[in-house]
């Protein structure tokens, strides 16, 4: 059994911070994934990714948008991720999921059909 929860959303004004936190929680005989990444779907658009981390070194990945505002980070026992978002901005409003992808040993994707593990969201408010 595997499943991921994220937590950590709200409502914010413009400028403020939040931290966005997703545990993933696996069986004896389940792998953790390989790559951790979080993905947004803003009102009236489609998921994209946003941040993605390989779980096996310091690589990391942020979309031009949150360049510089977010940060993904895991636990050294990498059960859990987090998503560091400052500078919060009205288009950064939407639905945030943290999700994992099983299989990768030499680099992470981006693409929603790549991960295979997903969480059920937290809301993100900026307003």
């Amino acid at each position: 059994h595997v499943q991921l929860v994220e937590s950590g959303g709200g409502s914010v004004q413009p400028g403020m911070s939040l931290r966005l936190a997703c545990v993933e929680s696996v069986s004896i005989d389940e792998k953790r994934g390989d790559c951790m990444a979080w993905f947004r779907q803003r009102p009236g658009s489609q998921r994209e990714s946003i941040a993605v981390a390989y779980t096996r070194s310091t690589y990391t990945y942020y979309a031009d948008s949150v360049k510089g505002r977010f940060t993904i980070s895991r636990d050294a026992d990498k059960s859990t991720v987090y998503l560091q978002m400052n500078n919060l901005k009205p288009e950064d409003t939407g639905m945030y999921y943290c999700a994992a992808a099983v299989g990768w040993n030499e680099y992470c994707p981006t693409a929603i059909a790549s991960f295979d593990r997903w969480g059920r969201g937290t809301q993100v408010t900026v307003s």
